[in-house]
């Protein structure tokens, strides 16, 4: 807490200091106090307290080591320009969203998944979603888009931050807020371009806090789809794009989950006909609209975590049965995330620490 006071608060070192002797001061009377009674039962406290710290320590060793391996094994960019604007598979309506711990580069679970089965959505978007040293983060600053590769891979980065204090709460428009900050950083990438004199590709690694309050900027109209007349019209790619069955599962999941996404405020973006966008912008729009109409799918990794072979007994123990035994009693990504079922892939994967 001292630590957290100096360097998250920065604060001044004498209040930090001051801190850590008064309560330093007291939980040293208490702990001496238990090593004093250990002979009539005060090992007990003391033996709780190891308790808490070895479930803490396993987990964020567990945690950290996983962590460590994607880092480790990220797919390079090299890997990624060999294989072209179709990364060397099929490339299929809609968006996919590659929920990733890293804020750079590729995971492995996007090659391991593209390996077994050779195809992906027509645009890829990495979300990293990260806890920053603030307490809160403006809602309209929480999104850092960059992008990954050439313009014609249609691949872009997205960090989602959220503050010590922000609630993580379900986002019924998450999907609008992140299409709008997306557009909007093709539009300022593009006047970027033209200020230089080129449109080049952007490089890996640049990244640009984008507003989403509203559509200012993004050369983006939006429709309302429900109270529309032309609402059935305006629906009509989206439906003929999903198939018979697809739709009447997502109408049996919206009754089962009570209706909440069914009452839900349906938009439908448009190109903005009054503004003057370049070409290249608009065809990178319009793909990106176009993969959002044919829908959205949510990609996690559902990893299993396993101690290598040459590894002692302590740390197989601890990475094999406790922190094992930690993630299955603990809530999934996805219910963490407020991932809906109905749109979420898992690619299974085994990690070696």
């Amino acid at each position: 807490m001292s630590l957290v006071i100096i360097f998250v608060w920065q604060k001044n070192l004498l209040i930090s200091l001051l801190f850590l002797v008064f309560f330093g001061s007291i939980e040293a009377v208490y702990f001496s106090a238990a090593v004093v009674k250990v002979p009539q039962g005060g090992w007990a406290p003391i033996a709780l307290a190891l308790v808490f710290m070895s479930v803490m320590y396993v987990w964020h060793y567990g945690t950290r080591r996983k962590y460590m391996f994607d880092l480790q094994n990220k797919v390079s960019m090299k890997w990624i320009l060999n294989l072209g604007p179709s990364l060397g598979i099929m490339r299929v309506p809609g968006i996919g969203l590659i929920y990733t711990e890293l804020v750079t580069g590729v995971p492995a679970i996007f090659s391991h998944f593209v390996t077994n089965l050779p195809a992906f959505h027509q645009v890829l978007v990495f979300v990293c979603v990260k806890s920053v040293p603030v307490p809160y983060v403006p809602t309209d600053e929480r999104y850092l888009i960059g992008r990954i590769g050439p313009k014609e891979y249609r691949m872009y980065r997205c960090i989602v931050r959220y503050g010590y204090k922000d609630v993580q709460k379900d986002d019924e428009n998450f999907e609008n807020h992140l299409l709008m900050s997306i557009a909007k950083f093709i539009q300022m990438e593009a006047e970027e371009a033209a200020s230089s004199g080129s449109y080049e590709s952007s490089t890996e690694g640049r990244m640009a806090v984008v507003h989403t309050i509203d559509t200012t900027g993004t050369g983006l109209v939006v429709r309302d789809s429900i109270d529309d007349a032309a609402a059935g019209t305006s629906l009509s790619l989206t439906r003929s794009s999903k198939s018979e069955m697809l739709r009447s599962l997502q109408s049996i999941y919206e009754q089962e989950s009570g209706g909440s996404l069914s009452r839900r405020r349906r938009v439908r973006f448009q190109i903005s006909e009054e503004e003057r966008i370049d070409l290249q912008v608009r065809d990178e729009l319009s793909d990106l609209l176009q993969a959002k109409e044919a829908g959205v799918a949510y990609i996690i990794g559902h990893s299993y975590v396993k101690a290598r072979k040459n590894s002692s007994f302590l740390k197989t123990f601890g990475i094999n049965y406790a922190y094992s035994f930690l993630r299955k009693n603990c809530r999934g990504p996805s219910v963490t995330l407020h991932i809906p079922h109905i749109s979420l892939i898992e690619v299974g994967m085994i990690y070696y620490v």
